[in-house]
């Protein structure tokens, strides 16, 4: 018996083929992150592990204690045959398996990424901090690559409280997490952000500002 959501789908079922999907992720780099805090000084080292694992991209962190965890692309590909025509909202993908529609929007990327949605404040708004991590790392620099902060997070003896954490959390957000390019440059709230990590944790680092979700949403359709 015919499914009704068959009617649906944007790819006819006699249409499907076998295929797979390519994984393009920075993932593997969570290694410098680790590296990074275990290069804290003996006085900081365990209040900054603490910090960063407590913070909004902390738990992506366990994925580098799981190296057993694969990409399946073949199960991806399988999945996105079956995506309907639907009338609900665009930021929302819906699939057939077996008879029922199923949804992926804003909510379950949320409780997967563990990511915020919200109300984006001013971005100008953040003020520069005196001794900032901005000022001391680098001095004089108008404008900070994603690639400079990886020259500092991969070889840098941290003697201060909370640099690494700050640093880090800036790396995971734009290579980790937004795929951004290496010569991409760090926009002066992020560094004026990061200054307070309460702020920077309750930042909806997963709206539509960011593009997290809707980067993901466009890679798939």
């Amino acid at each position: 018996m015919r499914n009704r959501l068959n009617d649906l789908l944007k790819t006819a079922e006699e249409d499907w083929y076998e295929g797979n999907l390519t994984r393009h992720n920075h993932f593997d780099a969570l290694g410098h992150i680790d590296d990074a805090l275990n290069r804290v000084s003996a006085e900081f080292a365990d209040e900054d592990r603490r910090q960063f694992m407590a913070s909004c991209f902390g738990h992506f962190h366990f994925l580098s204690m799981h190296r057993e965890i694969k990409f399946l692309g073949g199960i991806i590909h399988r999945l996105l045959l079956r995506e309907l025509h639907h009338n609900g909202p665009t930021d929302e993908m819906q699939f057939m398996l077996g008879n029922q529609s199923v949804r992926f929007s804003k909510v379950e990327f949320c409780l997967i990424t563990g990511l915020r949605f919200g109300v984006v404040s001013d971005t100008t708004k953040y003020a520069a901090v005196e001794n900032s991590i901005h000022q001391r790392y680098f001095p004089g620099a108008d404008k900070v690559s994603l690639e400079d902060i990886r020259g500092v997070i991969t070889v840098a003896e941290f003697g201060k409280g909370s640099d690494a954490v700050k640093l880090c959390l800036i790396y995971m957000l734009n290579w980790i997490l937004m795929w951004v390019d290496e010569r991409f440059k760090i926009p002066v709230w992020q560094f004026r952000l990061v200054e307070d990590l309460d702020t920077f944790d309750a930042f909806p680092w997963g709206c539509p500002r960011v593009q997290a979700f809707y980067l993901l949403i466009q890679a798939c359709t």
